[in-house]
């Protein structure tokens, strides 16, 4: 649950850049890093923002997440009641080949849902969908961008749970210190207030990765190539 405010995060983050006066650093200027914090945070962490919502199926057993939505979190049930569970496809493609032809009706509800992360804006139904079904449905979806008018008063609170606040903190310390890279020590602060914001996600940072002596580290090889 968020009970952080907006504005007592930007003030904590002027009162570490010694700006309290918001010179340098305008509380609208900061706002515009705190927003890409949220999605940031979203990005890499699909499960910090959800949204369980009905989901009207596609006559289809190949399914499309609405626009809104960043990816698929969990299939929960059928509307009416019958719960849906996650399947390996390649278990329904050597088991039952024909899967996809099979149509769900009123007395054979959907079973089983489909899904790859490689894909992340789609997934598939066992048995396929009519146009009529509905399914409770969780996705991940990227956290509206906040307005303040009267950083005084606001009482807006951040988009994300009150455990990434720090990390927020961290991420809009990160873009304003790289805004001054060209002074002293802002390049290394920067990159200090990045990594303690990536390492709270359990991101894996490219200077990591070169060091990786794992031999297989996607990373790695990506960096190789």
């Amino acid at each position: 649950m968020a009970t952080t405010k907006v504005i007592s995060l930007l003030d904590r983050a002027s009162i570490i850049l010694q700006d309290i006066s918001h010179v340098r650093y305008p509380n609208a200027e900061l706002l515009k890093f705190f927003n890409d914090a949220q999605r940031e945070i979203a990005l890499h962490r699909p499960d910090a923002k959800t949204s369980s919502q009905s989901f009207t199926c596609a006559a289809s057993s190949k399914q499309t997440i609405p626009a809104t939505a960043l990816r698929l979190i969990d299939v929960i049930r059928n509307v009416d009641g019958r719960a849906v569970t996650q399947i390996d496809r390649k278990i329904l493609d050597e088991t039952l080949p024909d899967w996809h032809n099979s149509v769900a009706d009123s007395t054979k509800k959907i079973e089983h849902f489909i899904y790859d992360s490689a894909d992340p804006k789609n997934f598939y139904v066992y048995p396929k969908a009519t146009a009529t079904m509905l399914l409770e449905v969780v996705f991940s979806v990227s956290p509206a961008d906040i307005v303040v008018s009267d950083f005084a008063t606001n009482t807006t609170t951040i988009s994300v749970d009150d455990v990434y606040a720090n990390c927020l903190l961290d991420f809009v310390l990160y873009r304003c210190y790289q805004k001054d890279s060209e002074y002293a020590g802002n390049s290394e602060r920067s990159m200090m207030h990045y990594s303690a914001f990536a390492n709270s996600l359990g991101i894996k940072t490219r200077a990591d990765a070169a060091a990786d002596p794992m031999p297989n580290n996607p990373d790695r090889n990506a960096q190789r190539g």
